[in-house]
């Protein structure tokens, strides 16, 4: 078992408030706030933050798959996008979409698809996540 944490803290109320997050390991440590969320202040929000775990979590997951397989070289590109939309007088991520680019010499299609099909539903990001989750893939030759 392993276990992993961060804090956050918000100052003010609303709108007018301002957060600030941080990782224990010390790799995250920003602002965030309604206008980092849904405006274009720098800083950092929870989707994105979710993103980002998705995207990790799925390509290591993956990465370890392959090399279960027999794989030995190959290069795994992830981006993730994560919707919030609106849901009542909240709001609710809907989806998480996984777009994959990967180069590994040797691998089928087949091999490709079915390595990360089981990726994307057992990667820990993704059995948390109750959203859509969604995967585009390329295998490059």
């Amino acid at each position: 078992m392993t276990t992993n944490s961060a804090s956050a803290s918000y100052e003010g109320l609303g709108k007018d408030g301002k957060g600030h997050v941080a990782t224990k390991s010390g790799a995250l440590d920003a602002p965030y706030g309604f206008n980092t969320r849904f405006e274009d202040d720098p800083g950092t929000n929870p989707e994105e933050q979710i993103a980002a775990a998705h995207a990790s979590c799925f390509t290591m997951a993956t990465s370890f798959a392959l090399a279960k397989e027999g794989f030995t070289d190959g290069r795994l590109d992830t981006d993730c996008t994560v919707t919030l939309e609106k849901d009542g007088d909240g709001f609710t991520v809907t989806k998480s979409a996984l777009v994959l680019k990967a180069k590994v010499p040797g691998l089928s299609q087949d091999q490709f698809e079915t390595i990360t099909d089981g990726s994307k539903a057992g990667c820990p990001i993704s059995k948390l996540l109750k959203c859509e989750i969604t995967l585009e893939r390329t295998l490059e030759s």
